[in-house]
This record gives structure tokens, C-alpha cells and sequence, in this order.
């Protein structure tokens, strides 16, 4: 699992005194970067060897400005091409947000979904959990 902590800054907030609900997906998104890694070490998108094929957010709580917000990261399942990439958004402990991001190990010069294997794959099975009980 990676973590990481984001501080929400004011511009975050929406007119009813929360996180607006649209900063969850750059989060994750920004969240995903040590997963990314794993696929391209310099993240250089030149070399990019993923595209997203689905994402979602289940929004639980508010967030609210001024607390930090981890944001887990982890492999909920693992296929031959594909791979779903859960993510939780915590505050305070709680689990406020879900997300799942469906990923395909792609070669953007033929246009074609590649297999995941050898130290790709360990490397991803290491990250791999299931969903809290919370979740």
C-alpha cells in the first residue's frame, strides 16, 4: 500500500464549507503517482505504458478544511492486462471517500492491451489487498 497526505487548502473548499467533491479524483489521481512508478520510473510520458478504462468515486462524509487527509493506495485486483487501483481518502481515521480506478497496461504504438508479467506483476501483487472492512 502507498500513503500519502494531502493538506486541503482553501481553494479546495466549496460554498457550503467543505472539500468540493472535485478535488477526490486529482487527489487520487495525484495519489497514483507512486503506483505509476512501477510502470515508469521517471513518470515520462513519452514512455507512458497505462491508460484508465474507468473511475470511481463513492463519497461517504464531508471533508473538511484545515485537517490532512491520507490517501491510501493499494491493488484490488489484479488481471492479465488490467488492474483495478483502490483508494481511500481518511480523516481523522474515518474513511470519507472510496475511489476505484480501472488501469490497462497498454503499448500506445499499436494500440494494444499488453500482459502484466514477470517483476511487473510481483510488483504489483505487493501493493495487492482487499478492501477494508469499513470500506
Amino acid at each position: 500500500m502507498f500513503v500519502r497526505t494531502v493538506e486541503p487548502a482553501f481553494y479546495d473548499t466549496d460554498a457550503l464549507g467543505h472539500v468540493n467533491n472535485t478535488r477526490l479524483p486529482a487527489w487520487f489521481e495525484l495519489a497514483r503517482n507512486d503506483l505509476f512508478r512501477l510502470f515508469t520510473p521517471d513518470l515520462d510520458p513519452r514512455k507512458w505504458r497505462l491508460i484508465m478504462a474507468r473511475m470511481e468515486v463513492d463519497y461517504r462524509a464531508e471533508l473538511q478544511y484545515g485537517r490532512e487527509i491520507e490517501i491510501r493506495t493499494y491493488i484490488s485486483r489484479l488481471g492479465n492486462s488490467s488492474f483495478t487501483v483502490s483508494q481511500e481518502a481518511r480523516q481523522e481515521g474515518q474513511l470519507t471517500n472510496l475511489g476505484h480506478t480501472v488501469m490497462v497496461h497498454f503499448d500506445h504504438a499499436t494500440k494494444q492491451a499488453v500482459p502484466i508479467e514477470g517483476e511487473l506483476r510481483e510488483a504489483l501483487e505487493a501493493h495487492r489487498q482487499e478492501e477494508p472492512a469499513d470500506a
